[in-house]
C-alpha cells in the first residue's frame, strides 16, 4: 500500500478480500470509542484519545491485525486465547475467514480507552 490520508483510503487500497473485515473493525472501534479522533499514524488507521493512539488496524498480505494499548491486551489475554487467537504485547492477527468476535473487539477498545483516560498505559 502507498501512503494513505484517511481510513476510507486505507480500506479502499486494501486487498478486496479484506475490505469488509477492515470496514467492520473501523465500525466497531468507532462505536466503542466515540470520543476518539480517527487518525492515520505510521501508515495505519487508528483512533486517538488525547495524545495516545488507543486502537488501530491493518491489512497484511494474508491477514489482518488489530492493535491496542498493551494493558488492554494483557487484561483480556485469557479471552483472546479462549477465542483461539494469539496476541503479541499490542496486537492480534487474524484472517477474514476467522475474524475476532465483535464483543471482544469492543471490550479491548473500551479497556484501552479507560487506560488512556486514567494514564494506565
Amino acid at each position: 500500500m502507498t501512503a494513505i490520508s484517511d481510513h476510507d483510503a486505507y480500506i479502499a487500497a486494501a486487498p478486496e478480500s479484506f475490505r469488509a473485515t477492515l470496514a467492520r473493525l473501523r465500525e466497531l472501534l468507532a462505536q466503542a470509542l466515540p470520543q476518539a479522533d480517527e487518525v492515520v499514524m505510521y501508515n495505519m488507521p487508528g483512533f486517538k484519545i488525547g495524545g495516545l493512539v488507543v486502537a488501530s488496524y491493518a491489512a497484511f498480505s494474508k491477514q489482518c491485525g488489530v492493535y491496542f494499548l498493551p494493558s488492554a491486551i494483557s487484561q483480556h489475554s485469557e479471552e483472546i486465547a479462549a477465542a483461539g487467537f494469539k496476541a503479541t504485547k499490542t496486537g492480534i492477527t487474524f484472517t477474514p475467514r476467522k475474524p475476532l468476535p465483535d464483543d471482544l473487539v469492543r471490550r479491548l477498545a473500551r479497556t484501552a480507552c479507560a487506560a488512556a483516560l486514567t494514564s494506565q498505559v
